[in-house]
């Protein structure tokens, strides 16, 4: 064969070679500047996972660079709530969540607490600076209360003279709602009418929420997302036993799990909020350090319960002898309450035993008292977990390792040294106002915090809605 031959034939071969190796070359050049583009134009995250914990008190702004659209996104996905420092109005375009609230008859809210209004057609107190506000009842009662807060805290969202977080605003229009709020005080209804009286055929408890499933089910804002969008508080775990079914694609405000099937209430859609404690919260300058709580182990309670409360009986039965072991029976009554503050504040470590239910008001005094809550509790949710560590200032253990009879609980506590329980304590301190419900409410309480948490699960359960509405326009066509 010709070298002539071998030419043409070697050539078209190099020419593809040469036209690989730069194809190749131009791609790898053109892929480096598309990341690069990216990386120096790319918008910050819409959802920053910050721990708030460590907010400052008055709480931090985000960019508000790409114009009044960027601002308003960035400013709503900011978790740290601002709080204006000239008590004006909240805007609407820097909260976190707009929130549209049924006026329902005063006998679902205000009307439990004895509240009758000043006019005809009045259903809401007046909570402005200088307002007089009904009080909610005391002693156990407070334990479940976080409806009543939450409902202050929206009504006084609108107001002038309320200097409170601008996480949540009441809008008037529910079109332009994130949340439909349901203002049902359920668990100062179970704990005051869930007994028939006198000739009744049924109780309030019960009547009320027989007329709330009857009210929701006929709203459109019901039917337009099937109540995926609506917020309905049953803090005590009795609350809502009738409705809870027919409204369980809501999203619930609990305490817990522990009465709930799991497609009824769940961690996906649902906020678990905190009890409201009910010892006396130790300002931080005040509380006694490691050297100056002489008792290891702190509890006082009901001893004897069902269900998953067993292990109290046990564990009863196991430290009750320990020297350094305060474990008895106690109630309100007695001023058991203050005995409690006392104790719980002179104790090292706090038990929190898993009674009727996973969770108990206990926890929530063992963080007001900065004693080391001890979590026995293996089926527990806990408050805002998602941006707060509680191994940070908690000690947890299974249920089957605290009762061991080879004093492994006793164990576990004695070997944590002053320097790592301290390190709790200090935690216990920093954070303590995320659990203090109050009004005005005020930047990171419970109140905030738990808005803060429905803004969260809002954007978790956004999708689903979407999705589950895609064709709701060709329905409404066709009907």
């Amino acid at each position: 064969m010709s070298s002539s031959v071998l030419e043409k034939k070697v050539m078209p071969s190099r020419h593809l070679s040469c036209l690989i190796a730069i194809s190749v070359f131009l791609f790898i050049s053109s892929t480096l500047s598309i990341i690069e583009f990216r990386r120096s134009s790319a918008p910050s995250p819409v959802f920053p996972f910050t721990s708030l914990s460590n907010a400052s008190p008055a709480g931090s702004n985000l960019s508000r660079e790409g114009g009044k659209q960027g601002s308003r996104v960035l400013d709503r996905a900011n978790l740290v709530s601002e709080l204006d420092s000239q008590g004006s109005s909240c805007d609407v375009e820097r909260a976190l969540l707009r929130v549209y609230m049924y006026d329902l008859p005063l006998e679902f809210h205000f009307g439990l607490l004895g509240w009758r209004g000043t006019g005809d057609h009045q259903i809401w107190p007046s909570v402005d600076g200088g307002s007089v506000i009904p009080s909610y009842p005391g002693g156990l009662n407070l334990q479940h209360s976080a409806e009543y807060w939450l409902t202050l805290d929206l009504l006084a969202s609108n107001g002038a003279n309320v200097a409170r977080p601008c996480s949540a605003i009441r809008v008037n229009n529910s079109r332009e709602a994130d949340v439909i709020f349901v203002p049902f005080f359920s668990s100062l209804s179970y704990n005051r009418h869930s007994k028939r009286q006198g000739k009744q055929n049924v109780s309030l408890d019960r009547m009320l929420q027989e007329r709330l499933v009857l009210f929701l089910k006929g709203r459109s804002e019901w039917k337009r997302f099937g109540g995926r969008n609506h917020l309905i508080l049953a803090h005590h775990p009795n609350s809502m036993l009738l409705a809870r079914d027919k409204l369980g694609s809501a999203m619930f405000v609990l305490a817990d799990f522990g009465r709930y099937p799991p497609e009824i209430a769940n961690v996906e859609k649902d906020v678990i909020a905190p009890y409201k404690h009910m010892v006396r919260t130790i300002p931080a300058a005040d509380s006694a350090p490691f050297s100056e709580r002489p008792i290891l182990a702190y509890f006082q309670g009901a001893i004897y319960r069902k269900d998953g409360g067993a292990i109290r009986q046990e564990l009863f039965y196991l430290l009750k002898d320990e020297t350094d072991v305060h474990f008895t029976f106690g109630s309100v009554q007695a001023h058991g309450i203050s005995k409690a503050s006392k104790g719980m504040a002179s104790s090292k470590f706090c038990l929190n035993i898993a009674g009727d239910t996973p969770s108990s008001n206990r926890l929530f005094d063992a963080i007001a008292s900065h004693c080391v809550p001890v979590i026995i509790s293996d089926e527990i949710e806990l408050p805002y977990e998602d941006v707060l560590d509680y191994s940070e200032f908690c000690i947890f253990v299974r249920a089957s390792d605290a009762v061991r009879n080879n004093g492994y609980l006793l164990n576990l506590l004695r070997g944590i040294k002053q320097e790592e329980w301290t390190k709790m304590w200090e935690k216990l301190k920093a954070i303590a106002g995320q659990f203090e419900y109050q009004h005005p409410s005020r930047p990171n309480d419970a109140v905030d915090m738990i808005w803060q948490t429905v803004y969260r699960k809002k954007m978790h359960t956004k999708l689903d809605v979407h999705r589950r509405t895609r064709y709701r326009r060709v329905r409404i066509g066709c009907e």
